[in-house]
């Protein structure tokens, strides 16, 4: 088994021990005993928003994101876990993607064509809670939240392969909660 650097982001606002995400971010980490892990919850850390282009290009992230950005280099893999809030992963997890994603660290602008990613040679999981079936999100409304932070951010970024876990019915039912920690643990432990 190869021994991976794993970096987990929680992507919950809420801080609340209870919530089903925290609760599947820890059992990825305890899965993951054999790997050099690292984790985080973003309802943990203090960051303004960004709030005009030439702040995201030239401006000095704050300390709690800076301490971010040394995670995510230092990571060969991501986890990053989020519930679906109105379709859409929550605001203060794309504010987090915003300030840690900006030229200099994640991408370097060119004078001509895309820009060049600063963020290959890493691999993710993006794992997604939803009150809906999973098989609803994925087929009805195609798993555009994911889709989009795969495409638009991690790959852009060159993060890249990029894996996906949605989770349907998310607590509404204990049997289906506890299969998923399982699952979680088995991810963690083959550091995928």
């Amino acid at each position: 088994m190869t021994i991976r650097k794993v970096l987990i982001i929680g992507g919950h606002p809420d801080p609340d021990p209870a919530r089903f995400i925290h609760a599947l971010g820890d059992a990825y980490a305890t899965g993951a005993k054999g790997h050099r892990v690292r984790q985080f919850k973003l309802a943990e850390l203090d960051f303004p928003l960004l709030r005009s282009a030439a702040d995201w290009m030239e401006g000095a992230p704050p300390a709690s994101i800076a301490s971010a950005q040394a995670d995510i280099a230092w990571a060969d893999h991501l986890v990053i876990l989020y519930p679906l809030w109105l379709g859409d992963m929550p605001a203060l997890l794309k504010a987090f993607l915003e300030q840690a994603m900006r030229p200099g660290f994640a991408l370097r602008y060119r004078e001509k064509g895309l820009p060049e990613k600063l963020l290959t040679g890493r691999s993710a999981r993006i794992v997604v809670t939803t009150g809906m079936p999973a098989f609803f999100y994925k087929f009805f409304y195609g798993a555009h939240s994911v889709k989009s932070l795969e495409r638009n951010i991690l790959k852009f970024v060159g993060i890249r392969p990029v894996k996906r876990t949605v989770i349907g019915l998310a607590g509404t039912d204990e049997a289906l909660r506890c299969a998923w920690i399982g699952k979680m643990e088995a991810l963690g432990k083959a550091g995928e």
